[in-house]
């Protein structure tokens, strides 16, 4: 199987950069197989296109503005996928539909995508997470192991590794 785990998001606007940040704790709490493949996509666009196409499985990792209370999980998959896209949080959403769409239409879009992340605190200019989605983190790594096992991918914590 080919599984990429995309972060997403502005490092330089606080809980925007959940998606970036996550990915690189990611290899640190958990042991990943080769076949999964960790993607810091920051703001990027067109220029993943490659990196995109022919997937098994796309999990995209990213701060979700869903009116909720800020830190609450959000796990989107199947349909709510192309509505994440329509409502904009950020430029970089505009730049992943552009990609998810033009390898839709090529026949070369990801078998498999599922958007995980955690409503915003805060969006202003600053390069730390707000406390609240901070706190979230481990449990948004615990849902990208989760969804890993769904596509029979068990991962284990680096401390089970080690015991």
């Amino acid at each position: 199987m080919r599984i990429v785990v995309l972060g997403a998001g502005n490092i330089l606007l606080t809980d925007e950069g959940l998606g970036v940040r996550a990915i690189q704790r990611l290899p640190l709490s958990y042991c990943l197989p080769p076949a999964i493949r960790i993607i810091d996509g920051g703001t990027s666009g067109m220029e993943m296109l490659e990196d995109l196409e022919g997937l098994d499985a796309l999990i995209m990792v990213d701060a979700i503005r869903a009116g909720k209370p800020p830190g609450t999980p959000i796990r989107l998959a199947g349909d709510a996928v192309p509505v994440f896209f329509r409502s904009k949080l950020s430029p970089h959403q505009i730049g992943l539909a552009d990609v998810l769409a033009t390898l839709e239409l090529l026949g070369r879009a990801p078998k498999y995508t599922a958007i995980l992340g955690m409503q915003p605190e805060s969006l202003a200019l600053g390069m730390e997470l707000s406390e609240t989605v901070e706190a979230g983190i481990p449990e948004l790594l615990r849902m990208v192991a989760d969804e890993l096992a769904t596509l029979g991918m068990h991962i284990l914590p680096v401390t089970a590794e080690a015991a």
